[in-house]
């Protein structure tokens, strides 16, 4: 089925080979799309004769961008930890709640006692408001489980989503969130668990794309992952890591030595280890909302560009440290915290969060060949847009071509 969109007044290409702030900007455009696939995006009157008689929608001069890409939550899990939100105004550290007891393992402990079905009605939910918000490919961690089948049941429900559609849904193995308390006198015995138990088991069931691991004080050290990732690439699972968020634990280095697609967080990390991440081709996720939670300084996305490293932006959505999967504040918060463009944020949602999925042939861009997910947005600009925050200024979403709202 083919279709066209006109009377865009600014239309954002986004295109894979532009430099930092590039978003191919059209005025007065145009896009064109047959079997869910981009055949054309310029200019009206460059509009090739073979699709001027397609069916037509007016886009009634909306913005039109690339269906946005969070590229980094955490989306199933069960409970809240609103308590956390209130210590931590009233100055309590994030090692301090999760030494008592609180932060993950808080999460995990109520994840584990919630049904399969129970945690996927709810993960649906929250996919469907961020579907209302322009976001049509979601990457999802589970993490909440420590346990080979709880961390199953996570990702059991990751791929129940990703059949259900329409959005594009992207599994990854976090296993190695934190060591749950009944290894802690016996983390070895618990790198192993994840390395010879759960990875082969998901594997198996072609449950997950990437295995992530969170490299800090209190988690996880770079030996341990290099075993877990050893284990995990005999498998086919790509590395992703948390890395530098709370410390500087040499988690960015680790990335580019590993041949990681992404490194998400970073905020304490060296300009050392954005050399190499650049050296490496890995991405760097900045999540403005996760810093701006923590209180924490974010990182300035300004380093990342000037070591050469692509950034994209998400919004680490999990029941505590980034309690919102409002991609559109994350957005402004990259522009607002860690000193990117609106043009350059654009991107960050779109070819680069791509990128970070290993997608970019895929989605990202409105270039020829590409899926047709755009998102019609009632804004004079992009600047206009992440500039002027509200709760939502989408008009319309398609995903392959089809409007989905």
């Amino acid at each position: 089925m083919n279709g066209l969109l006109t009377n865009i007044s600014q239309l954002a290409i986004c295109p894979a080979a532009g430099r930092p702030g590039d978003i191919g900007l059209v005025t007065g455009a145009a896009l064109a799309w047959n079997q869910g696939r981009i055949v054309w995006a310029g200019p009206t009157e460059s509009m090739p004769a073979q699709v001027r008689g397609w069916p037509a929608e007016d886009a009634q001069g909306a913005l039109v961008v690339p269906g946005l890409i969070d590229c980094h939550t955490h989306l199933a899990f069960a409970g809240w930890r609103a308590d956390e939100f209130d210590r931590r105004c009233r100055g309590a550290t994030y090692q301090e709640i999760a030494a008592s007891g609180g932060g993950i393992m808080s999460t995990v402990r109520r994840t584990r006692a919630a049904s399969e079905t129970e945690l996927h009605a709810r993960a649906r939910g929250f996919l469907e408001s961020m579907t209302d918000l322009g976001i049509t490919t979601v990457e999802c961690k589970s993490g909440y489980g420590l346990t080979t089948e709880d961390e199953l049941k996570l990702l059991r429900v990751y791929r129940r989503l990703r059949e259900e559609g329409p959005q594009t849904v992207v599994s990854t193995f976090l296993g190695a969130h934190v060591v749950p308390p009944e290894f802690q006198s016996r983390r070895a015995e618990y790198v192993r668990l994840v390395s010879e138990e759960m990875v082969p088991r998901l594997a198996s069931e072609q449950l997950a794309t990437f295995c992530d691991v969170f490299v800090e004080d209190g988690a996880f050290t770079p030996d341990e992952a290099r075993q877990i990732f050893a284990a995990a690439g005999r498998h086919g699972l790509r590395p992703k890591l948390h890395a530098d968020q709370l410390t500087d634990s040499d988690g960015a280095a680790l990335a580019a030595e590993v041949g990681a697609v992404s490194a998400d967080h970073l905020e304490c990390v060296r300009d050392a280890g954005l050399a190499a991440m650049a050296g490496g081709g890995v991405v760097a996720v900045i999540l403005p909302l996760a810093s701006t939670y923590l209180q924490t300084r974010p990182l300035e996305a300004r380093r990342c560009f000037q070591a050469g490293v692509p950034v994209a932006v998400a919004t680490d959505f999990n029941p505590g440290t980034a309690p919102s999967y409002h991609l559109p504040l994350a957005l402004m918060l990259a522009c607002t915290a860690s000193r990117m463009t609106p043009a350059e944020a654009l991107q960050g949602a779109t070819i680069q969060a791509a990128r970070a999925l290993g997608l970019a042939e895929e989605v990202g861009s409105l270039e020829s060949g590409k899926r047709a997910d755009f998102v019609l947005l009632d804004a004079e600009s992009v600047e206009h847009w992440i500039s002027h925050f509200r709760p939502n200024a989408v008009r319309a979403v398609f995903v392959g071509g089809r409007r989905i709202r």
